[in-house]
């Protein structure tokens, strides 16, 4: 099982898609994560990128404006992927639980690079995705992902102690309220399935927002730029 019931990414995601949508323009995506997920994937004119939990699709577009010779979007929420298609052309979009076998249609060494941004806290069993990636990524391809600093997750939800703990959030989006569960990881298990994986652990990246976001939302500047918030991990293929 992947996104196992605990979590159920898929409902929470299918049950907030337009809200969702219609709040991307927050400082948290547009101004902090989605600008360093870009620069650290680096120039991907003519890559083959993955778009791991590809959302409504605001990271694709920016892949395809890029110059981006191929991109596949894969997340679990078909409103979500609905939305991507609507919204993005020169992409290619499918809904499939990475935890759950969605990978598997891909041949080896199918991309050049993998972009997952805000994703892999959905998954309780880190190794046989980040086995998949390691396998449908081409030698010496990278892989980008974001998730919760562990420090953030001590500091918002109390949780310490543990390698891996369920937590539960409440989003507000539009005006709803939304519960949304994950899974909190010390550095020491992401590096242990990173391992285990293969993979190669070129860093840890802590990113600071765009600088317009001081203006655009002083509230988010003040934490982001003070306080850990997402950490970066840019792991490499062997090759």
């Amino acid at each position: 099982m992947g996104y196992d019931d605990a979590v159920d990414a898929r409902g929470a995601y299918d049950a907030m898609a337009a809200a969702y949508v219609a709040d991307e323009g927050n400082a948290y995506n547009s101004l902090y994560e989605r600008p360093a997920m870009l620069e650290l994937l680096g120039l991907v004119q003519g890559l083959r990128v993955l778009d791991l939990g590809c959302g409504a699709g605001s990271l694709a577009a920016e892949l395809v404006a890029r110059g981006a010779a191929a991109v596949v979007g894969v997340d679990v929420s078909p409103e979500m992927v609905a939305a991507a298609q609507r919204r993005v052309e020169g992409a290619t979009f499918l809904v499939g639980d990475v935890a759950d076998g969605a990978l598997r249609s891909f041949a080896d060494g199918s991309f050049d690079a993998v972009a997952a941004s805000l994703m892999m806290h959905y998954v309780r069993d880190w190794e046989p995705v980040l086995g998949e990636l390691a396998r449908v990524v081409a030698p010496g391809g990278r892989i980008v992902f974001s998730t919760h600093h562990p420090e953030m997750i001590e500091r918002t939800f109390g949780v310490q102690g543990k390698d891996v703990a369920l937590v539960s959030d409440r989003w507000t989006k539009g005006g709803e309220a939304f519960d949304v569960r994950f899974y909190a990881r010390s550095f020491a298990a992401m590096e242990a399935s990173i391992a285990a994986a293969g993979l190669t652990l070129e860093e840890w990246v802590m990113p600071q927002p765009l600088g317009e976001c001081q203006a655009a939302d002083p509230v988010a500047w003040e934490r982001l730029t003070t306080l850990p918030w997402f950490v970066f991990g840019v792991l490499r293929v062997a090759g």
